[in-house]
């Protein structure tokens, strides 16, 4: 059956843990763009309680969907995992079915899915998730801009290791792109929640720290995901968190009278600073952040929907499966060198305890 560009796109979801956030995204979708149309999973109490909840059918293979099916979000682990992914995505792309898969993913993988989806005239694209999330597309907004009028002079990024792909994702949106990209040997790291990293990304130095560790068979107990700093000579711009905010620092300027003297109260400074000095920081966009609950449900649904209409664009343009492979390449290749270089993580032990806030550290 062939879907006419002005029909909803009818969409099944592959796995059912993270694949939760691809659910509530496509519950919130505009009904005339994207339906849900099934779950694709093994039958787990789990994905038989949210089949129910969405009304839509449990399939536990790719040979039992129907032939209305238009594209599939494969939520489910690659060979990297452990999982089972890639032979899904390639079951469907052959099935003529469009496929939006979760990173990470294997460079030689996703090249051989490249090469099944051109052989098969479908649509493949991993979603790196991260960049398509409000406040990182803020930050790398003004990062492009930053850098288009700053010559960069350091990159220095903080990102649990199971976020590595898409942080080398954000990094290439800013600098188009990964080269002159090298990584120097990693330090001794034992007993270490976080790995430092040195190289250089397009060519700009690099200091990367990763918490190289999880708690086993849970992946939501990080000390953090992203934190991206890009700096100039004329100031720093900061992603504070993959929530935000979105800070910028600009670098102090104290010109000096003839004697080297430089405060601001002088009796001459509006001479010799007519536009003052100049604000500390200033936040890009909303100095707020959003609730985790806010962040799951909402943002992290935008951002869904936000991959989802990259791959309906391409499905109705028709383009060549391989246009624009060359970043998701990149970025996987850069990965792979990562992670080799990190070695596998270590196992975490979360001190667990109640939730703190900002009221606990001030009262």
């Amino acid at each position: 059956m062939t879907r006419a560009p002005s029909d909803p796109m009818r969409i099944v979801v592959c796995g059912t843990r993270f694949g939760q956030v691809y659910l509530s995204a496509l519950r919130r979708a505009a009904p005339e763009r994207f339906r849900l149309a099934g779950i694709v999973a093994r039958g787990s109490a789990r994905s038989v309680a949210l089949a129910e909840e969405y009304g839509v059918p449990l399939y536990d293979k790719v040979d039992q969907l129907p032939d209305d099916i238009d594209a599939a979000c494969v939520v489910v682990s690659t060979a990297v995992g452990g999982g089972r992914g890639v032979e899904l995505a390639q079951a469907l792309l052959e099935r003529g079915i469009h496929v939006l898969q979760e990173h990470p993913v294997h460079p030689t993988e996703l090249a051989d899915c490249l090469r099944v989806a051109r052989r098969a005239g479908t649509q493949y694209l991993v979603n790196t998730f991260y960049p398509h999330l409000e406040p990182v597309q803020r930050f790398t907004s003004a990062a492009r801009r930053l850098v288009r009028l700053r010559k960069p002079v350091f990159v220095d990024a903080m990102c649990a290791v199971q976020v590595s792909f898409d942080l080398l994702d954000i990094l290439a949106g800013i600098f188009d792109g990964l080269r002159p990209w090298s990584l120097s040997p990693v330090a001794e790291r034992e007993g270490r929640p976080l790995v430092a990293v040195d190289g250089q990304i397009a060519g700009v130095p690099l200091t990367l720290r990763v918490e190289n560790r999880m708690q086993e068979g849970d992946d939501s107990t990080s000390l953090f995901l992203h934190r991206i700093t890009i700096g100039t000579d004329a100031g720093n711009l900061m992603l504070a968190n993959t929530h935000g905010p979105v800070i910028w620092s600009p670098s102090l300027r104290m010109p000096s009278d003839a004697t080297g003297q430089f405060l601001p109260s002088r009796s001459d400074a509006a001479e010799r600073w007519p536009h003052g000095l100049g604000t500390t920081g200033a936040y890009v966009g909303a100095a707020e952040t959003p609730t985790w609950a806010t962040a799951l449900d909402e943002v992290w649904g935008e951002g869904v929907l936000a991959a989802l209409d990259e791959l309906r664009e391409r499905v109705d343009a028709g383009v060549d499966p391989l246009q624009g492979s060359q970043r998701p390449l990149a970025v996987a290749r850069a990965w792979k060198e990562l992670t080799e270089s990190l070695g596998y993580p270590e196992v975490a032990h979360p001190d667990s305890g109640d939730p703190l806030t900002v009221a606990d550290l001030t009262g």
